[in-house]
């Protein structure tokens, strides 16, 4: 059931992708689309907080400001890179979020001379210099240096999100923060650009981003909440795959061989940097059992020596 929800979270995520390149197409304005993107996870959310009576105060707010900054930086730029670039070929450098994350890592502990981490970067990489080659236009480079930094800024987002649940943020408040903030800028940007007019398939395809990525974001969280974390992070990557087939039908866009290629490089190293970061947090959480358990044991010696 697990691996069901994920697969659907990363085909929902697939379709708001479409959803966000046919916006645009429609002449549909980037500050409109992040406006929709937000507004149906706001309005879900806080509703069902105000029906539980549920507390509406974070944990913190420092945390939640850094969260919000990054991640909504890295939704804007996304969606840009989207909007110029296949879709399959935006959304492959939206994911290359884990190799910033081990890329960080590397550096932080780079006396240790980490070797998968190592592999998993240069392999990732070398993925988005294979989609990069001859078929990547020259009036499309900025796409491509807009949606790498996108795959930053969701390696910065990814590491607050971890340091919220870790204070014991609840998730449905990290997310309904966030959307607050997505809609926020959207309005801000909205109010700066105007509000473009938009025929009827434009306004469907807006409606789009906004319950596909709503279905999308609660069945991401179902999957993470029943099992294996690893697994789910494993199966996100089909959101690729996705993409490729929906751009094939509705753009007949095919990529080559060599833009496969790329794609199933920054996935391999996406999943085996994924793998690393979660064998070294079991790893952490065993050894801090284990001296927990030693603590226990030894403090019943010390009372009966005194």
């Amino acid at each position: 059931m697990q691996s069901l929800w994920m697969l659907l979270a990363s085909l929902m995520f697939a379709a708001m992708g479409a959803c966000v390149k046919l916006a645009s197409d429609l002449q549909a304005s980037l500050a409109q689309i992040v406006l929709f993107r937000g507004a149906p996870s706001v309005l879900l959310l806080l509703l069902w907080a105000l029906a539980t009576r549920r507390s509406l105060r974070p944990k913190s707010w420092r945390l939640h400001i850094a969260r919000n900054v990054t991640g909504v930086c890295s939704m804007w730029l996304g969606f840009f890179a989207i909007s110029v670039l296949p879709l399959a070929t935006a959304v492959s450098l939206n994911y290359t979020s884990p190799l910033f994350i081990a890329g960080w890592m590397l550096l932080r502990d780079w006396k240790q001379r980490d070797i998968v981490r190592t592999i998993a970067v240069l392999a990732g990489f070398a993925g988005v210099l294979a989609i990069l080659r001859p078929s990547i236009g020259e009036d499309q480079l900025v796409g491509v240096i807009v949606g790498l930094i996108a795959g930053a800024c969701a390696a910065l987002a990814m590491m607050q999100v971890r340091s919220l649940g870790r204070i014991g943020e609840p998730e449905w408040r990290t997310v309904l923060f966030f959307s607050c903030f997505v809609c926020f800028t959207g309005g801000v940007g909205l109010a700066y650009q105007g509000w473009p007019m938009l025929d009827l398939a434009g306004w469907l395809t807006l409606v789009g981003v906004g319950l596909f990525g709503l279905v999308g974001q609660l069945a991401l969280t179902r999957a993470f909440g029943l099992g294996s974390a690893l697994l789910t992070a494993a199966l996100q990557y089909t959101t690729i795959i996705f993409s490729a087939l929906i751009a094939l039908v509705i753009w007949e866009d095919m990529p080559d061989w060599m833009a496969w290629s790329g794609m199933a490089l920054i996935v391999a190293s996406g999943l085996l940097s994924t793998w690393r970061t979660y064998s070294e947090t079991r790893i952490m959480q065993g050894q801090t059992v284990a001296a927990t358990a030693n603590a226990g044991a030894e403090a019943p010696d010390e009372g009966r020596r005194v």
